[in-house]
Parts: structure tokens; C-alpha cells; sequence
């Protein structure tokens, strides 16, 4: 029988390794600890409307929700829509001015005399002020809008008019600068303003601190900036940095539809490292178009798993249009805001401007020392997997020497972010690899022949998948030591090799199970090695049914790799969804359907198969099924969003839950087995 040594020199570097991402998995979870305040805003003007269809005074409606737990308003750049709503200033097409003065509608003698000396022009705008602080805020902010060229002031009587040079339906929709009225009438009812300034068209250093001056004297909880580009881009970026740094402002970015990174928006990576990641926070609001057909406690568990899950700490919660059953829209908005507060408080969060992390850049040396770790795990698999390896220790300290120089170098250079990315795909699929031929190697050297009652069958298979999943834990530790800083933390940097470690660790598990069993005839003794083993199958004649069960292997496989991420497509049952939705309660966080309806039962299998002596095939299908668990596992710890304990805590559950379906599955097959020799017993004796 082929022996594998396990060599104890690249054991004590892995050792070591463990130690330093064990001490930056700490200090993560230390930055993550700390940054426990989310922000439940609402935009201000979607209050007022809700004022409005209720008929209810805006003062009352402000003050209720604020005491249902909303602590910041988003206050946009007004528009001449709303103006021309609001009454605080008119914008007049001057078609439409001439056309009432020839139909004889144009009453005002002053303007009648200006349309009869051909003073208006019809493709311009004029407007009239109403209320003197937004007059002068229209005064400032039309000339850096649109160029002092195409604005002119003049006089009709003792009232001062604008005239733009502009196309009307264009002009009224345009973005024309952040109203102190609505800043202030949010800050006087007790709400931070969430400013969503945007961008000029040609934004210069002048016009960026024009937008950050009016924000002076204001409580301002973050700033988001709207559309396509942050404020100041593309030259004046730098005026943006160093007002919001001058002001010790918050940069909150908007998280895609995707739930992956965030909604581009040009210059926003500039800004948010100039300002410091530890003064940016990320926004989540609810599409649009899908809030409509969530119910209030769907919501606002949603919000209770997009903030522990993801990082989130802006919610930018939206108004539910239509009122639930025998409830007003107004009570129907309070419920959702009380409801989403209570559900936050009770998952330990505090109520404020949004929380940040602090910055979080781990020492070179720690960092060096699990790239030293990695290296000694991949040479001890290839070592694992390569007889003629794992018989000349001396080779493997020449190529740990060598892929640990080239993995810490770099990184103790001050480099190396590629270097770590690998070193997190390594981790991610030789760890959970290494677990599971661990334990093939244990069940190899096991010298007992008898018979194991089922009971203590299931004991001993829920002690090693337990300790497999201790040990893929330390895959775990390595992932999050390689990649854990503030930039991962807030998904600037993501990992990309997610995909992969799907199906990577089935690949370097069925080669080292190829090397120690022959899945022919199940010898241990002189089996064929990986490639004749490999080539036997291929020459092996085909049944159509063995395609048919080849093809839905195909299609489940291809399943399970298109339903992970966000950006698959691939719908999920309603069935799946109550489920995952049962267990969110049942558990501090939901184990990876993954792992305990398909890993850890196979893995549970497995075992079951050895000790009965099932075919080896059987045996070698289950251990790559088994692996899936275990590479889910670490996996998780690939999203880095977030939390590391929550990430813990779920392959723990997966273990627990995994465990016990697998324990139920080993009593069915047992009592199938014993029906069927019944019954095959019966015939004979007939």
C-alpha cells in the first residue's frame, strides 16, 4: 500500500502561517466590531408627498417619522419642477409667454409692454422669484450651471426677472443646486441632511466649493452624490477631496443592482481614497420596481440581512405607495420604519450617521508569514499527490523555498496585491483538499475489519467531518489573512476567483483519491496512479443510461455552479426561499444550502460507504460530492464583506445541521439495505 508522508517541516510553516492569519482575522474582526451605527434614511421630498396623500400636516408627518426610528432625510438639487410645485419661484416658456400675449391671456401690463417692444424672446425661459433665499440661490447657481452667457438679469417694474437661454422642457428637469430651505427645514425637525449634490457639466475647483459652502452650518449625516459622476469629476476631483476631508464628511456609496461593488459613478474610487476608507460607508435602497411587491416583514428582514451581511450602514429606505390591509399609507410607512428600527436595535445596531471602518492595513510581516504558510501547504499537496515527490523531502524544501520567496517578497516589498489574491485562490482550494485527504489517509491506515453497528458509525463519522471541518477552517483563516484590509472590507477589492473554488478542490481531491484506491476493484495495494486510472475510464464502453446519468450530473453540476454569485440568473423556488428564509431565523446566520443538503450528508455517506464496503466507485462519487461542503466552507470567507465571525458561525451551522441530515440519511439507507436482504431472503426461501 502506498504510504504518504506528511512532512513536518511544511506542517510547522503551515503552523506558523495559521498563527498570523489567525492574528489578522483578528484585528478584522476588532474593525468590524467597532462599526456597528447604520443610518435609516428616507428622502425628504418622498415624506412631504406622503404628507400630502394623507392630507396630514408635513411638521406631524416629519416628527412621527422621526420618532419611528428615521435619523437622516436625503435632500437633492431642486429642479424647476419642483419650484414651479412649490410656488418659490415660476419658470415661463418665453413661447408661452408670447402666445398669451397674442391671445389676449398675458394680463400684466409690464410684461404686455415688454412682448409688444419684442423683449421676449421665445426661446428663452423667464423666471420669477417668490421667496428671497431661493431667488438668491438661483442667482448663484444658474450662472455655474449654465455659463453667465446664457443668464441675464433685468426688471419688470420692481420685480427682478431671469432670463435663460435655454430649451424649457430640458431646463425645468435640469439639476440646479442644493436648497438651504429643505437642508434647514430637515435639520429644524430633528433630521441629519443626506446631501445628493451632482455634478456640473464642466465642473471647476469654484463651482465644487460652491456646493460644499452652501452645506456649511448644516448637520450633515453622508454625502451621496447623484448621477452618473461624483461631484468635481473629471477635473476637479481633488477640490472635492480636500472639502470633504476639511469637513470631516462621510462619501456613501450606492451598492449595484447586483449586490456586488457598487453603481459607477466617475471619480467615485479617486474620492473615497482620497477622503480615507475609513470616511466612506455603503448605500443600499431597495429597486424601485421590487419594493412594491415585498411585504413589510419581508423588507425589513431584508434590511437585517443587508446589513449584517454586506456592510451596509446607509439604508435608504423607499415609501411603500399602496397601504397595507386595514392600515393608512401613513401608518402603513410608520410600521415599515418602526419595524426596520426595531429589527436593527435588537441585532445590536446603533442609530446614527452611518458607522465606518477604521482603517485596517496589517503589518508586512504577518502578511509575509502567511504567504510563507501558503506556500508550504501547496508543495505539501503536491507532495500528497506525487509519490515521487513525497519521497525526496529535500525537493519539496527546494520548491517551498522557492514559492515562499516568491510569494513574500513582494508583499514585504510594499506589493504583492496579486501575490495575495493567489495566495487566497490557493488557500481556498488546497485547504479544503488537504482536509479530505486527510482523512482518506486515516481510513486507509485503519486496521479494524469487523463490522461497525450504525450508531457508532454515525459517532465516528460526525467526529471526522467535525474535524474536517476544523481543519478546511484553517483554508478559512489563511483566505481572510491574505486578503483582509479596509479596501476588501468595502468591496473596492473583491476576490474573483469564487467560481473556481467550486470545483478546483473536487479536482485536486479526485486526483489524490486516483493515487490511493484503485475505483475499479478497490485495492489499496499497488493501485494504478492517476493517469491509468484516468485512461481506463475513458477506454470503459458506454451504456445510454450511464449517458442519461452522466447528463443530469452535467446539468447539476452546471446548477451548482451558475447558482452562486449575484449575477447568475438563475432563479430560486419559492420553496428554497421559505427555507433559507426558516433557517435565517433558526440560526445566527444561514448555513450554504450547498453544504448541509449536499456536502457534509455525502461526506456522513462516505463513510458509511467505507465501512460497508460499497463499491469504490460509490465511495470515490461520495468523497467528491463531500468535498463541495468542505470548499464551501472557506469559500464563504471569500466575501469579505462580511463579517468574519458571521462567516464562522455559518459552517458551523452547516456542520451542525449537515450532520444531523446526514445522520438520517445513513438510517434510511440502513433500513433499505435491511428491506431489501429481507425480501431477497423471502424470494430464496420460497
Amino acid at each position: 500500500m502506498k504510504v504518504f508522508k506528511y512532512n513536518r517541516w511544511l506542517l510547522l510553516f503551515i503552523a506558523i502561517g495559521l498563527a498570523a492569519a489567525l492574528a489578522i482575522s483578528f484585528q478584522r474582526h476588532a474593525a468590524e466590531q467597532v462599526n456597528r451605527q447604520v443610518d435609516m434614511a428616507i428622502d425628504y421630498e418622498g415624506l412631504i408627498e406622503l404628507a400630502e396623500r394623507e392630507g396630514k400636516p408635513v411638521d406631524e408627518v416629519l416628527q412621527q417619522a422621526k420618532e419611528a426610528g428615521i435619523t437622516s432625510l436625503a435632500v437633492y438639487d431642486t429642479t424647476f419642477k419642483k419650484l414651479n410645485a412649490n410656488g418659490k419661484a415660476t419658470a415661463i416658456a418665453g413661447s408661452q409667454l408670447l402666445a398669451d400675449y397674442h391671445s389676449g391671456r398675458l394680463a400684466d401690463p409690464l410684461w404686455q409692454k415688454l412682448a409688444a417692444e419684442g423683449k421676449i424672446i421665445g426661446t428663452e425661459v423667464y423666471i420669477v422669484g417668490h421667496h428671497a433665499q431661493t431667488w438668491k440661490e438661483l442667482k448663484e447657481d444658474l450662472p455655474r450651471r449654465l455659463g453667465a452667457d446664457r443668464v441675464r438679469l433685468f426688471k419688470v417694474g420692481s420685480e427682478e426677472v431671469m432670463a435663460v437661454k435655454a430649451h424649457y422642457e430640458s431646463f425645468v428637469k435640469m439639476d440646479i443646486g442644493m436648497p438651504t430651505d429643505e437642508m434647514q427645514a430637515v435639520n429644524d425637525a430633528g433630521f441629519y441632511v443626506l446631501a445628493r449634490p451632482s455634478n456640473f457639466t464642466a465642473c471647476t475647483p469654484e463651482d465644487v466649493k460652491a456646493v460644499f459652502g452652501r452645506m456649511d452650518g448644516f448637520r450633515i449625516s453622508e454625502v451621496v452624490f447623484s448621477g452618473s459622476q461624483v461631484l468635481g469629476a473629471t477635473k476637479a476631483l481633488q477640490t472635492t477631496i480636500d472639502e470633504m476631508k476639511e469637513r470631516g464628511l462621510t462619501l456613501g456609496l450606492i451598492e449595484a443592482t447586483t449586490q456586488l461593488q457598487f453603481y459607477h459613478q466617475d471619480g467615485m474610487n479617486e474620492v473615497a481614497k482620497g477622503v480615507g476608507y475609513d470616511h466612506v460607508a455603503r448605500l443600499y435602497s431597495v429597486p424601485k420596481d421590487e419594493q412594491p411587491k415585498l411585504k413589510i416583514d419581508t423588507a425589513v428582514e431584508r434590511w437585517s440581512n443587508t446589513d449584517e451581511e454586506r456592510n451596509i450602514r446607509i439604508d435608504l429606505l423607499r415609501i411603500y405607495d399602496k397601504p397595507s390591509p386595514n392600515m393608512s399609507l401613513l401608518e402603513t410607512n410608520l410600521k415599515y420604519f418602526q419595524d426596520t428600527h426595531d429589527k436593527l436595535v435588537a441585532h445590536g445596531y446603533t442609530i446614527g450617521p452611518a458607522g465606518t471602518f477604521p482603517e485596517l492595513l496589517p503589518s508586512k510581516g504577518l502578511r509575509a508569514l502567511v504567504m510563507m504558510g501558503v506556500a508550504a501547504a501547496v508543495v505539501l499537496y503536491l507532495s500528497l499527490v506525487i509519490p515521487a515527490l513525497n519521497a525526496r523531502p529535500k525537493t519539496q524544501y527546494l520548491l517551498f523555498v522557492l514559492f515562499a520567496l516568491a510569494a513574500a517578497v513582494p508583499v514585504l516589498m510594499g506589493n504583492g496585491s496579486k501575490i495575495r489574491i493567489l495566495a487566497a485562490l490557493a488557500s481556498a482550494n488546497v485547504f479544503p483538499a488537504l482536509a479530505v485527504i486527510f482523512q482518506l489517509d486515516r481510513v486507509r491506515a485503519f486496521k479494524e475489519k469487523a463490522k461497525i453497528a450504525l450508531p457508532r458509525l454515525i459517532v465516528t463519522a460526525a467526529l471526522a467531518l467535525f474535524v474536517t471541518g476544523a481543519l478546511a477552517y484553517i483554508g478559512a483563516a489563511y483566505l481572510s489573512g491574505s486578503l483582509a484590509d479596509t479596501e476588501y472590507l468595502l468591496e473596492f477589492q473583491i476576490f474573483r476567483g469564487i467560481k473556481l473554488t467550486f470545483v478546483l478542490p473536487i479536482l485536486l481531491v479526485g486526483a489524490a483519491f486516483l493515487q490511493r484506491f484503485d475505483i475499479f476493484d478497490g485495492k489499496m495495494d499497488d493501485t494504478e496512479g492517476v493517469v491509468n486510472q484516468l485512461k481506463k475510464i475513458l477506454d470503459m464502453p458506454v451504456r445510454v443510461k450511464t449517458l442519461f446519468l452522466m447528463g443530469l450530473v452535467l446539468i447539476a453540476g452546471i446548477v451548482f455552479v451558475a447558482r452562486s454569485g449575484h449575477t447568475s440568473g438563475m432563479p430560486v423556488s419559492q420553496s428554497e426561499l421559505k427555507f433559507r428564509a426558516f433557517l435565517e431565523q433558526a440560526f445566527y446566520a444561514r448555513p450554504r444550502t450547498k453544504e448541509l443538503m449536499i456536502g457534509h450528508p455525502a461526506f456522513m455517506l462516505a463513510a458509511m460507504a467505507f465501512w460497508r464496503k460499497w463499491p469504490t466507485m460509490v465511495f470515490f462519487a461520495l468523497v467528491l460530492v463531500a468535498t463541495i461542503g468542505q470548499g464551501s466552507m472557506v469559500e464563504t470567507f471569500a466575501h469579505m464583506r462580511t463579517p468574519v465571525y458571521m462567516s464562522f458561525m455559518r459552517g458551523i451551522g452547516g456542520i451542525v445541521l449537515g450532520a444531523g441530515i446526514g445522520a438520517a440519511a445513513m438510517v434510511l439507507v440502513e433500513l433499505w439495505q435491511v428491506i431489501i436482504s429481507k425480501a431477497k431472503g423471502s424470494k430464496a426461501d420460497s
